[in-house]
């Protein structure tokens, strides 16, 4: 049955360690014949939530700009990837902002397979609460299971992660979602 699968790369580097996985996720899922989107969020004007709750009852931000378009296919895919290079052992702005905005509708966002895709410098022991804090992310999203983590660990420089096994992890990921 093929499923409709969105990437959300919080990567701020196009090519970069984070946003490569997610290329092999899509290949993967594309190969297993999947419809896929992948949303780079640093190419999004994506503001941080004011929590002005001008969302209450409404189910839309005050704010106009490109996460009214995403928090619908958020609401539409069956796969769910959330993607961030780990900084200072959390996840980065980027991804953090755009969980935020989520707020008007993150109810809405139900019944997902979620997978879970970080790289670090650092082991994979440096990346739990990074891993944690995205947890905490699908805890709150109705119905949603997480299927995979996959950990690009050890890498810092642009591209270093095709030569990991989480390079291969990914793909493999991507083909049984």
């Amino acid at each position: 049955m093929s499923k409709r699968v969105l990437i959300l790369s919080g990567s701020p580097r196009k090519g970069g360690n984070s946003d490569l996985l997610c290329d092999q996720f899509a290949k993967g899922a594309e190969e297993a014949g999947h419809q896929v989107e992948k949303i780079r969020i640093q190419e999004k004007k994506i503001g941080p939530c004011l929590a002005c709750y001008g969302c209450r009852g409404t189910g839309k931000c005050v704010q106009k700009d490109d996460m009214e378009d995403i928090l619908t296919k958020m609401a539409a895919a069956d796969v769910l990837v959330l993607a961030t290079p780990v900084y200072f052992y959390s996840m980065d702005g980027q991804l953090k902002t755009l969980i935020d905005r989520t707020l008007p509708r993150y109810t809405e966002i139900r019944d997902k397979e979620v997978y879970f895709i970080a790289t670090a410098a650092a082991g994979q022991g440096a990346m739990e609460r990074t891993i944690d804090a995205m947890r905490g992310f699908s805890d709150c999203l109705p119905g949603a299971k997480v299927k995979g983590v996959i950990y690009g660990s050890g890498v810092y420089q642009k591209g270093e992660v095709m030569e990991t096994r989480a390079f291969q992890k990914a793909y493999q990921a991507g083909k049984r979602a």
